[in-house]
């Protein structure tokens, strides 16, 4: 019998570390320790691999510890820096690292559904595109990272600057050009986290939502992704590649 999956997860006392917690037994694996601030990581870095839930700020020291030790390293985090990613870049060049801003299945192929239409809608006359989402009140960072991946998506179909991007409206702001994408970013309650990208065209309109109502869904498909990134080569890889759809 193979021996289960040993994690070592960081961010174990937040809402996502407590849902890896729950649901690791069920996914063939173990917490072969669970940290958070203020402890020392490096003491349990043996462990296969390590899922980081944690803060943006501390993702890099992680970041650096598994290219000290080669441990592959799933990053669930979200709300870093220009600046943060692009160290957290340097530190893991020649490791197996798994960094998604969400690990549902089901958003991983919203992902992919977003892709395919603004592909398809590109020539098929003016399509004006919304992105909007929600959490709990308690969500530090905005747009969530989940938004934050469609929106790249949107963007790189549509070749558009990051500039094209519009946080909201307020005001006398004119006529919707062509060539800007709304993003909201809504916060109230408990929500686990919605998300809707919307095409919008005269007489008709096209709306791809997901909607998470637990976060387990969230705890597995990273513990998932932690099983599929230990037998894999040094490289940076979404949940598109755990779940074959690259």
């Amino acid at each position: 019998m193979s021996q289960p999956l040993r994690i070592l997860l960081n961010g174990a006392k937040g809402r996502m570390g407590l849902a890896i917690i729950n649901v690791a037994v069920s996914e063939k694996a173990v917490i072969a320790a669970g940290v958070d601030q203020g402890d020392d990581i490096a003491a349990h870095i043996g462990a296969d691999v390590v899922i980081d839930f944690s803060f943006h700020s501390a993702t890099l020291a992680v970041a650096q510890l598994c290219a000290q030790h080669k441990k592959p390293l799933v990053i669930g985090t979200t709300g870093h820096t220009a600046e943060e990613k692009t160290a957290i870049n340097a530190a893991i060049k020649g490791l197996p690292v798994v960094w998604a801003g969400n690990y549902s299945v089901g958003v991983t192929l919203l992902n992919a559904l977003v892709r395919q239409a603004a592909r398809s809608l590109a020539d098929a006359g003016r399509w004006d595109i919304e992105v909007l989402e929600m959490h709990h009140r308690l969500k530090k960072d905005a747009p969530s990272g989940t938004a934050e991946t469609l929106l790249k998506i949107l963007l790189e179909e549509r070749k558009l600057a990051k500039k094209a991007l519009k946080h909201g409206r307020d005001g006398l702001v004119g006529e919707r050009p062509l060539d800007e994408i709304g993003v909201h970013a809504i916060r109230g309650g408990d929500v686990v986290g919605d998300h809707t990208v919307l095409f919008a065209a005269e007489g008709e309109r096209l709306e791809l939502t997901h909607k998470a109502s637990n976060r387990e869904i969230f705890a597995r498909g990273a513990v998932r992704a932690a099983r599929w990134l230990k037998s894999q080569p040094a490289g940076l890889y979404g949940m598109e590649d755990v779940l074959g759809l690259k």
